[in-house]
């Protein structure tokens, strides 16, 4: 697996297929792998005639894993996509985020828009602003001895996550501790580069989609049918709303 250094990080990457590159931003506890390679986001956008890259966020997968929570600060993680598009030479691309890699991809958007052909938020809407999803439960919840002492239910969900993944616990605590900074509204009304904000209509974290969308000047809202935060992943609805709104892109 290629890897690169952004400062003393080590990011591990994938790059595969031929075409107009995009880079998928995965969330929270999650990987390149689990976000985007296993729920075939990865193979069905290069058979759409893409160059796809993701990489494993810092404190997660195959990248380095850091414990001080200011390394996480959201807009040093934003620095990290902008390093990999530095280092493989790339003048724009399409930026796809997901959850805490659309939280990523936004801040990016807005402070370096010539980085961007577009911007898509998957698994984030209001709550971009508002805030919500895992907070001080989970990181408490990650460095539990075990899933047995842990009683909070989303704290219990994303400790199972994790193990299940075997991550660094410890790294992601203090990933979700230094990344919680908020985008201002005044911030978001600032994204200027084509924007689309993809969100389950059942997901109870990312908040109200259209909400923000109202925010964003000129963004698309794709709503996922049925789907929580989770299960929106690999949805079909979500992907073919993507392969659109990246088909209409000049």
């Amino acid at each position: 697996m290629p890897s690169f250094h952004h400062g003393d990080v080590e990011i591990a990457y994938l790059d595969e297929g031929e075409g107009d590159p995009i880079i998928l931003v995965h969330g929270f506890a999650s990987s390149k792998n689990v976000n985007w390679v296993y729920p075939t986001w990865v193979s069905d956008l290069k058979k759409s005639g893409r160059r796809v890259i993701a990489f494993d966020n810092r404190g997660h997968g195959e990248s380095s894993k850091l414990y001080d929570a200011a390394e996480y600060e959201i807009a040093i993680m934003a620095s990290d996509i902008a390093a990999l598009m530095d280092h493989l030479k790339l003048d724009r691309a399409d930026v796809m985020g997901y959850s805490l890699g659309s939280r990523m991809t936004a801040m990016l958007a807005r402070s370096q828009p010539h980085l961007f052909r577009s911007a898509i938020l998957g698994g984030i809407g209001i709550g971009l602003i508002e805030g919500g999803g895992p907070g001080e439960n989970v990181a408490k919840a990650l460095e539990a001895d075990s899933l047995d002492e842990v009683t909070d239910s989303v704290g219990r969900t994303f400790r199972a996550f994790a193990d299940q993944t075997r991550s660094d616990r410890k790294a992601l605590a203090a990933c979700l501790r230094g990344s919680r900074r908020l985008m201002a509204k005044e911030e978001a009304a600032e994204i200027a580069v084509p924007v689309l904000i993809a969100v389950g209509t059942a997901d109870e974290i990312a908040g109200s989609a259209h909400a923000l969308g109202e925010i964003i000047p000129g963004s698309e809202v794709l709503d996922i049918p049925r789907r929580d935060h989770m299960r929106a992943v690999g949805d079909k609805v979500y992907k073919e709303g993507v392969l659109d709104f990246l088909s209409r892109r000049p």
